[in-house]
């Protein structure tokens, strides 16, 4: 089969809906794919719609890890599980912008800026940097700035202060008894 592109249109743990545009109206094509993710291990069900060119894919939860690395082999390692949960709400957000984009285009023109904004960070950076990174250092800064130095400590970080300055006062002063004692011996 040869190489095609697809998205991950949908993805919670234990099932995965891809689009493969090239593969829209296309039930051999289809069947093709069907065939191939079904030796996947860990794959239950395969499940595919010739109207959208998607296919669904339905695995065992308890084979997580072994599924997504076989998957990345199938895809030709264009496809990676989120590795974090701020990866998978991003991942999350952008599928929703993507369905809505769908259905409109103001959307759409709102995705494309970020998407191009998001890629132009990227390219800056040397893919150190993204939107998503450079959006909570924004929100962590302007409550910095905003909140200041003019906040209250919270009581637990006073009193975590307190008991570590309580401790090493304490352990310094054994240390301090325990230095003649060891100078006569």
């Amino acid at each position: 089969m040869t190489k095609m592109k697809l998205q991950i249109a949908h993805q919670v743990p234990g099932r995965i809906r891809m689009k493969i545009p090239s593969a829209k109206e296309n039930p051999e094509l289809l069947e093709q794919i069907k065939e191939t993710f079904k030796v996947i291990p860990g794959v239950e069900q395969v499940t595919v719609n010739p109207a959208t060119g998607s296919v669904v894919l339905h695995y065992d939860t308890d084979r997580h890890d072994e599924f997504h690395g076989r998957l990345e082999h199938h895809t030709g390692g264009h496809h990676k599980p989120p590795a974090d949960e701020i990866d998978a709400l991003a991942s999350k957000i952008e599928q929703e912008a993507e369905y809505l984009a769908e259905h409109s285009h103001a959307a759409r023109v709102i995705v494309d800026f970020f998407k191009d904004f998001d890629n132009g960070i990227k390219v800056a950076t040397g893919n150190v940097v993204d939107l998503k990174i450079l959006l909570a250092t924004g929100i962590a800064g302007f409550t910095i700035f905003e909140v200041g130095a003019s906040a209250a400590t919270p009581v637990w970080v006073t009193l975590a202060v307190f008991a570590l300055n309580h401790m090493i006062q304490s352990n310094m002063a054994e240390a301090a008894e325990a230095e003649p004692a060891r100078a006569t011996a």
